[in-house]
């Protein structure tokens, strides 16, 4: 039973919370085996998961193409409105 690890465990190494594991094994995205009340599931199964998006909307790109980046823009001393 060396390469399987509680979905606590997975969740370290994959850098998740141990609920969004649990989310992933309901969902089948992520197999797992029930042992006694404990999912466990197998070291090599973590690399169907690993390289996964981030959840959620992805970042809307802004209209000027700088996605996400701050511009400070050239003040335009002297012009009035």
């Amino acid at each position: 039973m060396e390469d399987y690890i509680t979905t606590t465990e997975a969740a370290a190494r994959l850098g998740l919370s141990s609920a969004r594991v649990r989310q992933l094994v309901g969902s089948g995205k992520l197999p797992a085996t029930k042992f006694g009340p404990v999912n466990m599931v197998r070291v090599a199964d973590l690399a169907l998961v690993r390289n996964r998006p981030a959840a959620g909307r992805p970042p809307k790109p802004k209209a000027n193409g700088t996605e996400g980046k701050f511009v400070v823009k050239p003040s335009k001393k002297g012009s009035k409105k």
